[in-house]
């Protein structure tokens, strides 16, 4: 049996082989299967990518693919650029591809090289996400982007490829709760809003901060008068002093449709 292909079993005994390679002094699993020409054929391809130079990265249809496109990855981005990850990452000079398949590859800041290095990205529909201390993380997260954000109303991509995560191809426009960006007669108005029983527009503002402020006015009104259990979670400002913060939060005035749901509240109770 060639080296890199060692037998073993499984827990109700029936065999399988488990396929690694060397290279520049790193032992690498390439995975396991159940049929011996499968394995023989995975480890000659690992071989002809490392040590014979024979493919290019974009050569993986060319092959037999009894190596996996994950591994494939990898070993092309250890072999050409002298480091290796455990996650599909191939780097370039000032940026670096996560190729999660063949029609999904995903390109980053190398400011994001250690973080992608460690995390495995997985996909659920739309959503792309990594277990961070055994905690599901959207990865749109370190962009600052909100969980329930809506692609084109709270953030846009600039070159309109939603794969291209460098933070110069992203433009945040809402990154407040319950905010939106308006454009009336080409003016830019700042909506802000709150769901009760249905959403309540607490106004239309110059400044976006001012329309964040009202939402977590909002929140404190409904806590007080409304909702005492109601869950919302308030927008957090650090680009304007507490100051301005305190001055603009007593000049906001709230809708009275939202007065008159507090007085009905206590009415009823």
């Amino acid at each position: 049996m060639p080296t890199g292909i060692y037998t073993t079993r499984k827990k109700n005994g029936q065999q399988y082989y488990r396929v690694s390679i060397t290279y520049k002094n790193k032992h690498i699993s390439l995975g396991s299967t159940d049929s011996y020409a499968t394995a023989e054929k995975c480890y000659a391809l690992a071989s002809l990518i490392v040590r014979n130079n024979r493919y290019r990265l974009h050569d993986y249809n060319k092959t037999n693919q009894s190596l996996s496109y994950e591994k494939w990855v990898i070993l092309h981005n250890f072999r050409d650029n002298g480091l290796y990850f455990k996650t599909p990452i191939y780097l370039y000079k000032h940026y670096f591809s996560y190729h999660l398949s063949q029609q999904i590859i995903l390109t980053f800041d190398v400011d994001d090289l250690f973080f992608y290095g460690t995390h495995k990205i997985f996909k659920r529909g739309n959503y792309f996400f990594v277990n961070d201390f055994g905690m599901q993380m959207n990865i749109l997260a370190r962009f600052g982007i909100r969980n329930h954000a809506s692609m084109g109303k709270d953030y846009h991509f600039i070159d309109k490829n939603p794969y291209n995560l460098r933070y110069d191809n992203i433009d945040i426009t809402n990154p407040y709760h319950g905010v939106e960006k308006n454009i009336y007669k080409n003016k830019v108005r700042y909506k802000s809003k709150i769901h009760v029983n249905g959403y309540i527009v607490l106004g239309y503002f110059q400044s976006i901060h001012k329309a964040a402020i009202a939402y977590n006015k909002a929140i404190d009104f409904i806590h007080r008068y409304v909702h005492h259990d109601k869950n919302y979670t308030k927008n957090y400002i650090d680009s304007i002093s507490q100051e301005e913060i305190d001055y603009l939060y007593t000049t906001i005035v709230l809708p009275k449709y939202l007065i008159n749901l507090a007085k009905i509240n206590e009415l009823l109770n």
